[in-house]
């Protein structure tokens, strides 16, 4: 035992560069990440600034900032159009980035590929404030759309007003956001694939439909399940930075999610424990459906992150 330990000491001391190389991602991870993690106990507590996180009393009852949140109207209206949004775009944004990396594998052309590439992620580097703003031109009453309707004779729709509009809107803009970013980890696993797999197909008369159906998507099906799986687990959190820019009076009863609410009562109205009980609910809600995303994967694919 004494001897397996000694060599795995020495192996390590041959590799000591590695584990320089380690030290600022772990400091980056103990400081932005688990320290962070000592503010959770403000749930707990009834927070005075001037007295700090430990010198502020615990709230009396217990869980007292959790039963207000439960007990409030919108609680229930927030979670529940956090889950209609974020399973909307798990069944519908999800498969395109998949659905358009293995379109741009098929393109000829190294030059041609990348430029499609650039062009399909330049979107993700924009603010969210570009985007609300291009929305706001496109579909606003005075817009774009609603000019072209007004010219073919219709009636003009209030598309960022209506609240049914809200969730396409929301929903179209992240994909156009997000499509060509999120296709690059796709893109990666499909260059990865050993050209013989192509030239034995191509030998044995397989169309290209044929070589995407029983290669592409075959060798690319264990990222794919992955990047499932993690985006199953972050169900209940959905960026408060869109929705809240795009809330307006009329579309509220859609737009209010749990991360807008935090973000109102935490910043807005400086209710600290509050806040941190809403966002600490999401957070281990988030993990619970993590774990069982992981535990079906794994049973009905044996792939899982752990």
């Amino acid at each position: 035992m004494r001897a397996s330990k000694k060599g795995g000491f020495k192996k390590a001391l041959k590799c000591w560069q590695l584990y320089v190389l380690l030290i600022p991602a772990l400091l980056w991870a103990a400081i932005f990440a688990y320290y962070p993690m000592y503010g959770v106990i403000i749930a707990f507590k009834d927070y005075k600034i001037r007295q700090g996180i430990l010198g502020s009393p615990w709230a009396n009852p217990f869980f007292k900032y959790f039963e207000e949140f439960f007990s409030t109207s919108i609680a229930v209206n927030s979670i529940k159009n956090t889950i209609i949004i974020s399973l909307a775009s798990l069944v519908i944004a999800f498969w395109i980035p998949v659905v358009f990396a293995l379109l741009l594998n098929q393109v000829k052309g190294d030059r041609r590929r990348k430029t499609i590439q650039t062009i399909s992620y330049a979107p993700y580097f924009m603010s969210n404030v570009v985007v609300v703003s291009i929305i706001t031109v496109f579909f606003s009453a005075n817009g774009v759309i609603n000019s072209l309707i007004t010219a073919g004779g219709g009636q003009e729709v209030l598309f960022t007003s209506l609240p049914e509009w809200f969730r396409p809107l929301f929903i179209g803009s992240n994909i156009w956001q997000t499509m060509g970013f999120n296709a690059v980890i796709y893109i990666a696993a499909l260059t990865a694939i050993s050209p013989d797999f192509y030239e034995a197909a191509t030998i044995d008369g397989a169309s290209r439909f044929q070589r995407i159906l029983y290669i592409d998507i075959p060798m690319i099906m264990p990222t794919v399940i992955l990047m499932l799986i993690l985006q199953i687990g972050n169900i209940m959190n959905v960026g408060y930075e869109k929705a809240y820019l795009m809330q307006n009076g009329s579309n509220t009863i859609v737009s209010e999610l749990i991360s807008t609410y935090v973000y109102k009562v935490g910043l807005q109205t400086a209710q600290y424990s509050f806040a941190t009980a809403v966002g600490l609910f999401n957070s281990v809600a988030n993990f619970i459906i993590l774990v069982i995303a992981n535990k079906v994967a794994k049973k009905f694919s044996d792939i899982s992150i752990f």
